[in-house]
């Protein structure tokens, strides 16, 4: 019997809200499992949080120094072995494409030797295809989406989350990673992205005010560029529309700033529209350099503004970083500014990171300078690692 095969089966005729407790007996049943538990990334990724029936779960788990952690953060199967109990649990992400939901954890009984690598092989594509049926599943029920609040999160918050297509992304030609702050009460800065056969269009926003009128300018925004993006409307067109849907609305009296981008996959040529965007930094053969652009008008400032895209070129190996001015702005308690002397230096230090994991990790350096107590502003990073189209592909 193909069991993965079996496992997806089982999922795809699952209830929505019942798909992990399905997921848990077959698992159970197929490869006699003593125990079978999903984790999730919480919205600030820095715990994994037990999906099961609130408020009776197990304590989360941190991403960092933990087991399960590990195989999060390295994208593979993790087993650890307890000769006491004559068990072995395999911990296995569970991601969609590049986008890492949580970790599967397995406990299996072990005769000394470890579970065998072809049951971790099914297993790893069992997790695979329990992160493809979640993705499904949360469209009809918050069972997943609960599980991964470590606190409340604020109603704008709970709508500029909802509004994202992930946090990160995989492909040949390029990685993304991407992370909010503060993750439960953030305001008005998001970002986008969407991938066709040959671009990628990205989007970063930076959007003023605060609380519910900024969610609801930057989700005005967010959709008014997707309704054009869809329509099939060059940059400049998609930018001049949703300046016109603000303006519309707002008058000029509430504004985004915003970075539109086009990355052509095959070539690497990038078409950029800067409306007072969030900055660009560029990390080259070990080079962090900024990247200059004409910043024109943020969308909604003005009535009929017109938008002239730039163009630069990106190579292989490049990781572009797309940075909120809360990041920049950032204060200690004694009033320091983050600066970008700090920004450089923590873009080194995590050079070595791959791309879904860095966002976290300069956020965590800001958190560390900020200090304690509520953010003055939101901050935002986005990663993007160019790898290049493979030249089987081209």
């Amino acid at each position: 019997m193909d069991r993965p095969n079996g496992v997806e089966r089982v999922l795809r005729e699952a209830a929505p809200h019942q798909v992990l407790g399905e997921f848990q007996a077959l698992i159970r049943s197929l490869y006699g499992a003593s125990q079978v538990e999903l984790l999730v990334a919480d919205y600030a990724m820095t715990q994994l949080q037990p999906v099961g029936v609130l408020p009776h779960t197990r304590r989360s788990v941190p991403v960092h120094d933990s087991d399960p952690g590990r195989a999060f953060g390295a994208q593979e199967p993790h087993t650890v072995r307890d000769p006491g109990t004559s068990t072995a649990t395999v911990y296995l992400p569970v991601s969609v494409r590049g986008d890492r939901t949580g970790v599967l954890s397995v406990t299996l009984s072990d005769d000394g030797s470890g579970p065998d690598a072809t049951v971790v092989d099914d297993l790893r594509s069992c997790a695979d295809a329990l992160a493809h049926e979640i993705v499904v599943a949360e469209r009809d029920t918050d069972v997943f989406l609960q599980a991964r609040r470590a606190e409340r999160l604020t109603l704008a918050a709970e709508m500029q989350w909802q509004l994202l297509p992930g946090r990160s992304c995989a492909r040949p030609e390029y990685s993304i990673g991407a992370q909010l702050e503060p993750a439960y009460a953030i305001h008005g800065d998001n970002f986008d992205w969407s991938a066709s056969a040959d671009d990628l269009v990205l989007t970063v926003n930076n959007g003023m005010g605060e609380g519910i009128e900024a969610a609801l300018l930057t989700n005005l925004a967010v959709n008014a560029l997707r309704n054009a993006r869809r329509a099939g409307l060059s940059l400049t067109d998609q930018a001049y529309l949703a300046d016109q849907a603000l303006y519309g609305q707002y008058q000029g009296g509430s504004f985004l700033a915003t970075l539109l981008l086009r990355f052509h996959l095959p070539t690497g040529e990038v078409e950029i529209i800067d409306a007072g965007s969030p900055r660009i930094w560029r990390l080259r053969r070990g080079v962090v350099e900024p990247v200059g652009l004409e910043a024109q008008m943020p969308l909604g400032m003005f009535e009929d503004t017109v938008y002239t895209p730039q163009r630069l070129t990106v190579e292989p190996g490049d990781r572009l970083f797309f940075v909120s001015d809360g990041v920049y702005d950032a204060l200690s308690p004694s009033g320091e500014k983050y600066s970008l002397h700090a920004l450089v230096r923590a873009i080194h230090e995590t050079r070595l990171l791959p791309a879904a994991q860095v966002p976290r990790a300069l956020l965590e350096r800001l958190l560390g300078h900020r200090g304690p107590g509520p953010a003055a502003d939101d901050s935002l990073v986005v990663c993007l690692d160019w790898h290049g189209r493979p030249s089987s592909a081209a």
